[in-house]
C-alpha cells in the first residue's frame, strides 16, 4: 500500500492528477489548469512532484497485478530526448499487443538490452521466443540471458530468438501511444523524472489495453486500487 502520510491534498485529488498526466497528452501547466476548472488550486511543481513519486510505487503494483503475458514477445527500443540528449526506452509485448515490460536507459547497447531482458523475465514469464529488428546489440543481450540459462542448466529453456522487422510492427505502432504523450513533456530536465513519468504513463495504457483484468471498471478506478 502506497503511503500518502505527510500529504496536504487528498489522495483521490492527488492520484486524478497522476493518472490524468500518465493517460492524455498536456503539460502540466495544462493540467494545472484542468485541475484548477475543477476546483483544486495546485501549481504546476507540486504536480511534478506527485507524479515523480507517486507514478514508479503505482507502476510497481501495475506489474504485480497484470495479467499473465504470451510466452511469444516483441521487443524494441525508442528514443526520447531529455535535456538535449536521447535516452532509450525498451519495451517488450507479447504477441497479442499486452505490455511485458519497459525500462529507460541512457545507454543503447548489450548490458542495456541484457538488464532489460533479466528485468522482464523476472517480473513475467520466461519467454519461448522473442522478436526483434537487425540491432546487434539486442541480439547479443539476449544470447546473454541463453547462457545464463545453460550454466544453471536450463538447457531446454532456451529462448529462440527471431530478427524480422515486419514481424516487430504491432510494437513499433504501440510506440506511437507512447510517444504522442512525450511530446506535451517540454523541456524534460532530467533522468529520473522522465523515468518516474514513463512509470505513470506504461501503467496508464497498460489499464487501457485491459491488463489489470477489470475491464468494466473505470481506468481512473483501476489505478487507484493500485495505490491501496
Amino acid at each position: 500500500m502506497i503511503s500518502f502520510k505527510g500529504a496536504h491534498y487528498a489522495k483521490d485529488v492527488m492520484l486524478y492528477a497522476v493518472f490524468f498526466y500518465g493517460r492524455y497528452s498536456v503539460s502540466y501547466r495544462d493540467l494545472e489548469e484542468i485541475m484548477e476548472e475543477r476546483g483544486v488550486n495546485v501549481d504546476h511543481a507540486t504536480l511534478n512532484r506527485w507524479v515523480v513519486k507517486y507514478s514508479p510505487q503505482i507502476a510497481e503494483e501495475a506489474r504485480k497485478q497484470k495479467c499473465k503475458v504470451g510466452s511469444s514477445w516483441r521487443m524494441d527500443e525508442t528514443y526520447i530526448k531529455v535535456k538535449g540528449e536521447w535516452v532509450y526506452l525498451y519495451r517488450a509485448l507479447d504477441k497479442q499487443g499486452k505490455t511485458v515490460d519497459f525500462m529507460l536507459s541512457k545507454t543503447r547497447d548489450e548490458e542495456a538490452a541484457t538488464t532489460f531482458f533479466e528485468q522482464a523475465i523476472g517480473n513475467n514469464i520466461l519467454p519461448e521466443k522473442v522478436v526483434m529488428d537487425k540491432n546487434g546489440a539486442n541480439k547479443a543481450g539476449l544470447k546473454n540471458i541463453n547462457l545464463y540459462l545453460f550454466l544453471a542448466g536450463c538447457w531446454l529453456s532456451f529462448i529462440d530468438i527471431l530478427q524480422v522487422k515486419y514481424l516487430d510492427n504491432i510494437i513499433e505502432q504501440d510506440h506511437r501511444f507512447i510517444k504522442r504523450l512525450t511530446r506535451a513533456m517540454m523541456g524534460i530536465k532530467a533522468f529520473y523524472s522522465t523515468e518516474a513519468t514513463l512509470e505513470g504513463i506504461e501503467t496508464a495504457h497498460m489499464i487501457r489495453k485491459g491488463q489489470l483484468g477489470q475491464e468494466s471498471v473505470p481506468a481512473f478506478r483501476q489505478f487507484m486500487a493500485l495505490a491501496g
